[in-house]
């Protein structure tokens, strides 16, 4: 896997040690994130389990949503990258991005997110997706400054809110 820089930021594999910060994302998840994308009652996913997922590349795709490492700190704080999305063209893949709730407000998801780009019009990418529920504000205001734009869909969810589709030509 690769390395992007920006100036505040690397983007980069996980390592194994780092579990605990991807469990602490599962944890802090708002309530509305449907249940599988949450630590369940039953302490699942637990740190031993998303140690696995780092050890095995797994559930994670390798083109990638590498760590977000503040440089200055060497702390890891989140991801931001590219992943195949379920309900889209293969070659377009889909912005995905999370940061830990003490990082936010800084603009590390927008940084982050312009890196992963650039690298996506690189690599010739012509397209890019990116879903977010209709209640995340916050995601929504990084998207529409790096670019993106509503395209129309959505994909209802009257339990965990909709899931608005945007997208951005490169």
């Amino acid at each position: 896997m690769f390395v992007l820089e920006t100036e505040r930021l690397l983007l980069r594999p996980w390592r194994v040690s780092e579990a605990a910060v991807q469990h602490e994302m599962w944890i802090e998840r708002d309530p509305r994130v449907p249940p599988h994308r949450r630590v369940g009652t039953d302490g699942r996913p637990s740190v031993t389990d998303v140690e696995g997922w780092i050890r095995d590349g797994s559930p994670l795709e390798r083109l990638g949503l590498p760590a977000l490492e503040v440089k200055a700190t060497g702390d890891v704080v989140g991801y931001c990258g590219l992943i195949a999305g379920a309900e889209l063209p293969r070659d377009e893949p889909e912005l995905a991005y999370e940061l830990l709730r003490r990082a936010w407000g800084q603009g590390y998801a927008t940084e982050a997110a312009g890196a992963v780009l650039d690298w996506a019009r690189a690599s010739g990418y012509r397209r890019l997706w990116a879903t977010v529920r209709e209640w995340n504000e916050a995601s929504f205001r990084v998207l529409e400054k790096v670019g993106f734009v509503r395209s129309g869909r959505v994909e209802a969810d009257a339990e965990h809110g909709d899931s608005v589709y945007l997208t951005l030509v490169l």
